[in-house]
């Protein structure tokens, strides 16, 4: 089944602004939030879609990124983005970042670059990493195991065997291209004896048969900084494919992926939570905890008379803002919760509360129905 589109997923233009998005995407988040909907499927997967809609939408690169070229931006290459684990794809994914941001990733396609002596630069490599929005809080180092072609030890990425070197081309002469007369144009090509390396091997590497790398698992140390964002891209210099022939490696490019929350929603360095207190807490005020990612414990005192979404900000109970000293805010909205399963007492009790309330106990009912009435009594003129 196609992916829907992102635009249409929150419900705006390609126009939308900041503003509009995240307006978009709380209002649509609160109402298939997990929590409000315990065991439907189909909000917990609408939420998630909502999630990476909008992650992808508010960065501006990201998102130049799809309006030019829709989920092929984030999947060209088989790499894509895969909630659910790790994984890794070869060179080809750097082509649609080369074309937009202009990012030198491998000086050619699929990351390779053709140097002298039939070296060629390896492959640029991806893997994708997910973590927990606790991991992102706190930072973690992360070991990872990526199979991919390194130098052979054997010839030292020459190739040839040990105690012998390639020689020149004799087609080329050490081009890599031959020219080729016809009337009155000259048309290039590339040398079909060496296949445009300028260098043949005549007595080859037994390991490594002659290309100068083989494939192994490699075991890598990558350091995830405390704040990190979804999407976001560490790329670690020279841990790519190793080149052919000794040539110099590529790069290997971590993409981060940050699983959804049971409780907390991320807006950049800010978190949403929203949490359900009873009918009677509101009327009558109270308080309860929070629980937040540092594990300690943060009270809210709720006033009498708190209505169904009203916002408490606790201040730097959000996330750290990557490489910096400051911290986000918590921001918690509150969701009534009315009544269910009344005994006979409780709805006596109710009932008897309805006899006895005013104007004065439901203002803004009281107002509204008086507006609507004032309105269609204005129509009837």
């Amino acid at each position: 089944m196609a992916k829907a589109d992102f635009y249409e997923t929150l419900g705006v233009t390609k126009t939308a602004d900041e503003k509009e998005l995240k307006s978009a995407f709380r209002k649509l988040a609160m109402k298939f939030h997990p929590d409000k909907n315990p065991g439907d499927d189909e909000a917990e997967k609408k939420f998630k879609e909502l999630n990476e809609a909008y992650e992808t939408l508010k960065d501006p690169q990201k998102r130049a990124a799809y309006d030019r070229f829709g989920h092929a931006a984030f999947e060209h290459g088989g790499g894509g983005f895969h909630p659910g684990g790790g994984g890794f794809a070869g060179g080809g994914f750097s082509d649609i970042f080369e074309d937009i941001f202009g990012e030198m990733m491998g000086g050619g396609r699929g990351g390779r670059a053709r140097s002298t002596g039939g070296r060629e630069r390896g492959a640029d490599l991806r893997y994708n990493m997910e973590i927990s929005l606790e991991e992102s809080f706190t930072g973690k180092t992360a070991q990872i195991h990526v199979p991919t072609s390194i130098t052979c030890e054997t010839c030292t990425g020459t190739g040839a065997k040990p105690g012998t070197k390639p020689t020149t081309c004799a087609t080329c002469q050490g081009t890599g291209r031959i020219r080729a007369a016809q009337g009155f144009f000259s048309i290039e090509r590339t040398c079909p004896t060496c296949h445009g390396r300028g260098q043949t091997i005549s007595d080859p590497c037994g390991k490594c048969h002659g290309q100068g790398r083989v494939t192994e698992e490699r075991s890598l140390s990558v350091n995830i900084p405390a704040g990190i964002e979804d999407g976001t891209r560490i790329r670690l210099q020279g841990e790519g494919e190793a080149g052919l022939r000794g040539g110099p490696s590529g790069d290997l490019y971590i993409f981060l992926s940050v699983k959804p929350h049971e409780f907390f929603q991320r807006d950049g360095a800010d978190l949403y939570c929203s949490v359900p207190i009873s009918m009677t807490t509101a009327a009558l005020g109270g308080t309860f905890d929070v629980v937040t990612l540092d594990g300690a414990k943060s009270r809210v005192t709720v006033p009498e008379g708190t209505q169904p979404g009203k916002q408490f900000r606790l201040k730097g109970k959000g996330m750290p803002v990557l490489r910096s000293a400051q911290m986000g805010d918590l921001y918690i909205q509150i969701q009534i919760e009315t009544p269910q399963k009344l005994t006979k007492r409780q709805r006596e009790l109710l009932q008897e509360f309805e006899q006895l309330s005013s104007k004065e106990n439901n203002p803004e009912s009281t107002g509204f129905f008086a507006r609507m009435k004032d309105f269609f009594d204005t129509l009837s003129d």
